[in-house]
């Protein structure tokens, strides 16, 4: 049932969903993303591109809860590197959940709107964490070229990997932690929803992208990076 990617719509993206019910979920999604080491491949991307003592302008584009550019600020105060972060989500009830979930002295800016509003501001890094599966081929494929052309340094994309095995064993995580109905289940269809590597290369082309590298992280992470 997984050989073809599954276009439902996730519960979290209804348009009517209480702004109290959305932070709760995004709240319980980055609980997710910590114990399935969520933020892993993006900090070991960082680390190869980066040095201590220099600064860094970056974007991440689909924010949710905004605990990846939480998890940066903490990562780059530790070994002396500076990020001037910006997060951009399309759901205003995102930016609403992030600053509430987001202690008031980290250099976080938060924005509601479209990412390709801000092209041209002189980005180090664009990433994303947990959207390209809620994108369709199409999207993905103007969200690669928005990267590759804004990104001086490097661009990730850092999202699930269409698997049986994280497929089927999600409701059972899910059930151990407890986690918000919602959250259980749009996590099963996120993965059903996810990509597979061999499906990148054929988007990456349609982009016009030659030189990214796809690579899976444990658990059942799929990675593109660029430069």
């Amino acid at each position: 049932m997984l050989e073809v990617r599954a276009t439902a719509d996730e519960l979290m993206d209804a348009d009517d969903l209480p702004a109290d019910t959305y932070a709760a979920v995004v709240g319980d999604l980055a609980r997710v993303n910590r114990v399935t080491l969520a933020a892993r491949p993006t900090l070991g991307f960082l680390a190869a591109h980066t040095a201590p003592g220099r600064s860094y302008r970056l974007l991440d584009v689909g924010f949710g809860d905004g605990d990846m550019l939480r998890r940066i600020a903490a990562w780059g105060a530790r070994r002396g590197i500076a990020f001037d972060l910006t997060g951009i989500d399309l759901n205003p009830r995102s930016e609403a959940a992030a600053r509430a979930h987001t202690p008031p002295d980290l250099p976080i800016t938060w924005r509601t709107g479209d990412y390709a509003a801000l092209a041209g501001d002189g980005w180090d890094f664009v990433i994303s964490s947990l959207v390209a599966h809620h994108m369709s081929p199409a999207q993905l494929i103007a969200f690669l070229r928005f990267m590759d052309a804004e990104a001086s340094v490097g661009w990730l994309v850092n999202d699930l990997h269409r698997h049986g095995f994280a497929y089927h064993g999600w409701p059972l995580l899910a059930r151990l932690f407890g986690w918000h109905p919602i959250v259980r289940h749009d996590g099963r269809l996120s993965i059903a929803r996810s990509y597979r590597p061999g499906e990148w290369p054929a988007l990456l082309h349609e982009a016009g992208i030659a030189d990214a590298r796809v690579f899976r992280a444990f658990p059942f992470r799929l990675c593109v990076a660029s430069r």
